[in-house]
This record gives C-alpha cells, structure tokens and sequence, in this order.
C-alpha cells in the first residue's frame, strides 16, 4: 500500500504543473470564442499559451516549422499518468478507511451530473 501512494503521489506532483496549464488554457478557451487559426496571429502570451493547447506548439516569430511530436509525446505519457493516478486514487479511495457506499454515490454522481448538466443544456 505504501509503494501505491508513493506511486501516485509522484505521477501527481510530477504532471500537476502540465495538467494545470491544461486546464487553465481550456477553461479559457471554453469561454473565449475568439480563436486565431494560423500561428502568426498569437502575438499576445495567452493567444501563445492556447496555441500551444490547440496545436502543440509555441508560435514564434523567428521559427521557420515547428515539430509538434516531442511535446505530443509528452501529453500522451501525460494523459496516461493522469488515468493511472485517477485508478490509484480511486483504489485509494476504497481502501483507506472511507465508507464505501460514500465513494461509490461521489462516482455515480462524478458520471451523471455531467450528463445531466449537458442534457439540460439542449434546447428543444
């Protein structure tokens, strides 16, 4: 159980600093519909910031082509991290002394409260 913890406790520490510049940049864009299309037109450190989000890559003025494949890499080891530490916090969850039925109803909510959320914001 202690190499368990130890586990997620590394991945969390290790990706928290990319997952939380994901989800500043996407919540930002979740908001702001204003989206540049080619990469000249990121002049500003936020319109650099979700390039970066959307394509992988940082505009900049002198670059002549941009290879997106290292960083892509590294989101994909990113976002596997994320799904291991996720099962490790809920396998956590469900042994260290915490009512299960508690974990269970935070899951089932975890699931419908999205669709839910959606569902009511169809118009029809």
């Amino acid at each position: 159980m202690r190499n368990v913890r130890r586990f997620h406790l590394f991945l969390s520490c290790f990706f928290a600093p990319l997952l939380l510049f994901y989800i500043g940049t996407g919540w930002y864009q979740t908001f702001n519909i204003n989206r540049n299309k080619n990469f000249g037109e990121a002049e500003d450190l936020v319109s650099r910031f979700r390039s970066v989000h959307v394509d992988q890559i940082y505009p900049s003025k002198t670059a002549e082509k941009y290879s997106p494949k290292l960083f892509k890499a590294l989101v994909v080891v990113m976002s596997i991290s994320l799904i291991i530490t996720i099962a490790l916090g809920i396998y956590l969850a469900f042994t260290v002394g915490r009512p299960k039925w508690a974990v269970w109803l935070s899951l089932t909510l975890g699931v419908l409260l999205p669709v839910l959320f959606l569902w009511l914001g169809q118009s029809r």
